[in-house]
């Protein structure tokens, strides 16, 4: 044989067996909480308060997640992170409404796109929520879920639960 002819054999060799394939998810986000890490910051006044960060992992299969910045900052209401605030009372946890003023607000995840030919989205995301009126004994968790621009509501995940009055991370580690 030719060495040109067994150069273009291993090129071909080496090529064919550096092809993955494409991976397949369905077209529905899907959520998992890995770790909430409470801590004291300062407010946009210079006030004393409490901050936590949220992080949880996500996929899209069909590369669709995330929403344009509105037109107009404010005045678009469209969000796709949603959260439900539980709060313990007694020995019981019950869901807050929007009233309670540790309710969190519904988010924006900015607009998401893959390149190339396999349009599968994956990563984490963190989330700061901020607590202005707190009690130190106020013990929480949020069940938390994505909607991508196809419209499809990913699975509801859960978060630790945490109490504002002690820092630290709960979740994985």
């Amino acid at each position: 044989m030719e060495k040109s002819v067994i150069i273009i054999i291993v090129a071909l060799l080496l090529a064919a067996g550096s092809c993955k394939p494409i991976e397949s998810l369905p077209d529905e986000p899907r959520i998992e909480f890995r770790t909430f890490t409470l801590f004291d910051t300062i407010d946009l006044l210079g006030n004393n308060a409490k901050a936590g960060t949220l992080t949880f992992y996500f996929e899209d299969g069909d590369g669709d997640l995330g929403l344009d910045a509105p037109l107009t900052p404010g005045v678009d209401p469209s969000s796709n992170l949603f959260f439900q605030l539980y709060r313990k009372n007694g020995d019981v946890f019950e869901l807050a409404g929007p009233a309670d003023p540790l309710y969190p607000s519904e988010y924006r995840i900015p607009y998401l796109e893959a390149e190339g030919q396999n349009k599968i989205l994956k990563g984490t995301i963190d989330v700061t929520l901020m607590y202005i009126v707190y009690d130190t004994t106020d013990t929480l968790y949020y069940d938390f879920w994505i909607r991508d621009r196809g419209g499809h509501d990913s699975n509801t995940a859960t978060s630790c639960i945490f109490t504002l009055g002690e820092n630290g991370t709960c979740g994985e580690k």
